[in-house]
């Protein structure tokens, strides 16, 4: 193993945090990656990690030799993609919040893996916050506000957001009419991940975005469970437009209060703030920015 090759396999165990992993990661067997480290440590005469039964850390030295292998492997990677006809590979883990990819992203990808047949995609779903240097992931697709966080987020879209109900819980409840007269109605909570509460309806009245945190009798966690709720006559939701489309035009769903919409909602690609982006990387980012972009013409025309 070259030491270009080897320090791939360093930083790799580094934010794994662990040989097991960064085997996996690398399609290594174990012993290659533990060996591969420990020629690193013996050609500089210093320990770079601190091993345990059930964690691999990077000491003083390991850290700053990591970062150092950030910089030299992006710049051979932006060298060898400068030539004409040279194409980002490799593979690449993005994080992503299951809808939106199903609706925008997943549509669009056979194109992306034409245009680019060398990088090899790991998609996962989920919407909570994740370590992506500590977790393998490259970079995420999130909606919603964001927490502070050391990470570099890029806005890629304003989604609108509508308020639905079933015809079972309109007939129940009533078409609530205004804000002010939502007394007796419910709502399908969803359990934010951030602070662990019950989202509250938002609502816009007479220009000013009010909370209206009304009963619960199931809460869930997940997209498709809440939209489901809603179907079944449990309780009012909110959602981007884009995931009621169908169910609108069916007349599973219908929409409430119109005239008190709640804000649109941001999308955003976060990516680490503190290492250069990779080729492979930095066309997907722009790639995902490009589909929401196009989306947002069609959907202004």
């Amino acid at each position: 193993m070259d030491r270009f090759d080897a320090m791939r396999v360093f930083t790799r165990v580094v934010e794994r945090r662990s040989f097991t992993l960064a085997a996996e990661d690398t399609g290594l067997p174990r012993s290659t990656v533990t060996d591969a480290v420990k020629q690193v440590e013996a050609r500089l005469g210093v320990r770079l990690l601190q091993r345990t039964t059930r964690h691999v850390s990077p000491t003083l030295d390991g850290e700053a030799y990591y970062q150092r292998c950030l910089r030299i492997l992006s710049d051979i990677e932006d060298a060898e993609s400068a030539f004409a006809g040279a194409k980002p590979k490799g593979r690449l883990h993005v994080d992503v919040h299951g809808t939106l990819a199903r609706h925008f992203v997943l549509p669009s990808l056979p194109a992306f893996l034409e245009t680019y047949p060398d990088i090899d995609i790991y998609i996962s779903e989920g919407d909570r916050l994740v370590d992506l240097v500590r977790e393998g992931i490259d970079c995420v697709l999130r909606v919603g506000d964001l927490q502070d966080s050391d990470m570099i987020a890029r806005r890629v879209a304003m989604l609108e957001e509508v308020t639905l109900a079933s015809p079972a819980y309109i007939e129940r409840h009533g078409m609530p009419m205004h804000p002010d007269g939502l007394e007796g109605h419910r709502i399908v909570g969803f359990r934010s991940t951030a602070t662990g509460g019950l989202l509250p309806l938002e609502l816009t009245v007479d220009g000013v975005v009010r909370n209206y945190p009304l009963p619960a009798t199931v809460a869930v966690n997940a997209a498709e469970s809440y939209f489901a709720a809603a179907k079944l006559g449990l309780g009012m939701i909110q959602v981007p437009r884009y995931h009621a489309e169908h169910a609108l035009r069916s007349g599973e769903l219908v929409s409430v209060l119109k005239d008190f919409a709640p804000t649109r909602t941001p999308v955003s690609l976060l990516y680490p703030r503190n290492r250069q982006l990779s080729p492979r990387v930095r066309v997907f980012i722009d790639w995902v920015a490009g589909i929401f972009n196009r989306h947002a013409e069609v959907a202004d025309g």
